[in-house]
């Protein structure tokens, strides 16, 4: 009953921020920044720095569509949000765009009224678990303490597995990715679940990461991507389609480095100069500027240099592209033709 109660004032706040954000690009512009709501704190996805600045995977995406709309990555107003926070801080119109790790499901794009601009991320649930609970599987966990977040996807995953399993389980529920990792190393839980991503992330900033292991189960799909509020198409275009550059350009070879040289005269692919406004009007059709994508490629890499530079093998993190290599790689990442 709560929960429909939630949808559905969510739903009525999302078609009244529509019905009013018609606007979303003129608001932007006029504003001179993007609002980008992202999680509390993933080391890797969105964290500040030891200098306050944001930086991450998902911000990645926050800095590009600010670089594509107003010519200016760091022209963003960052906005921690939690799992339960949001959805209310999209659909009010606090954000302009939720890039944070969230997962498209049915519910959150037909009856919360949101629209998913793509994929950044494909990822999965896991569990970590300290090595001395002696458990190697997710299947050993009858009568485990588990750490989750309120709000999320994991939440009804976790009670379908156990449950598929049966296997009991006691839920001790968190806020935030900083409090689960506080309560999970205080012993307040056995295990701690989330996105596989999220939990490399997380025992990435342990002191001892190897005293940790992420168990070999991944029990759901989860898509991550950025979102937006229904009812303004083009807000959404342009959000889905600045996403979309950054992995064109590393399937055409274009790069941070590169890409304002390769847009200073139209080349042999046809659809490269589409992409960086040599040739046609694809910028003009969004009411952008013809050489938006350069300006978003620049700013933040191609979708490979983002991904390696945040959360790749060579960092912290040490994430396999897997899933999220390039379609050519055997992987899901695969964009619309720009033409």
């Amino acid at each position: 009953m709560k929960k429909t109660a939630i949808f559905g004032a969510l739903t009525v706040a999302g078609l009244m921020a529509g019905a009013a954000g018609a606007t979303t690009l003129e608001d932007v512009k006029a504003r001179g920044k993007l609002n980008c709501g992202v999680t509390t704190g993933l080391v890797g996805f969105a964290a500040p720095d030891a200098n306050g600045r944001w930086e991450g995977f998902d911000v990645g995406v926050c800095r590009a569509v600010a670089a594509a709309v107003l010519g200016d990555p760091e022209a963003v107003e960052f906005v921690p949000t939690t799992g339960k926070t949001r959805f209310t801080a999209l659909a009010s119109g606090e954000v302009d765009l939720l890039a944070r790790n969230t997962t498209w499901t049915f519910s959150r794009d037909v009856d919360l009224k949101f629209t998913f601009v793509g994929i950044n991320y494909y990822d999965g649930q896991g569990f970590i678990a300290p090595k001395a609970l002696g458990v190697s599987s997710a299947k050993e966990l009858d009568g485990a303490t588990v750490c989750i977040q309120t709000g999320t996807t994991t939440e009804l995953n976790l009670a379908d597995f156990f449950r598929k399993n049966n296997m009991s389980y006691e839920p001790v529920p968190i806020e935030t990715n900083a409090e689960a990792q506080q309560q999970y190393l205080a012993g307040a839980c056995d295990v701690y679940t989330t996105d596989a991503s999220g939990l490399a992330a997380t025992r990435a900033t342990f002191e001892d990461p190897s005293a940790h292991v992420i168990l070999p189960e991944i029990i759901s799909k989860e898509p991550l991507g950025p979102l937006v509020r229904h009812g303004d198409d083009e807000w959404a275009d342009i959000s889905r389609w600045t996403l979309n550059a950054l992995i064109a350009a590393e399937e055409l070879g274009i790069t941070s480095a590169n890409a304002a040289d390769m847009a200073s005269a139209a080349g042999e692919n046809p659809e490269i100069n589409r992409l960086l406004g040599t040739e046609g009007n694809l910028g003009e059709m969004m009411g952008l500027s013809n050489d938006w994508a350069v300006k978003a490629i620049t700013a933040v890499g191609n979708y490979g240099e983002l991904f390696e530079k945040t959360i790749g093998e060579n960092t912290p993190i040490g994430l396999a592209r897997g899933l999220n290599a390039q379609w050519t790689d055997g992987g899901l990442i695969y964009t619309p033709p720009f033409r």
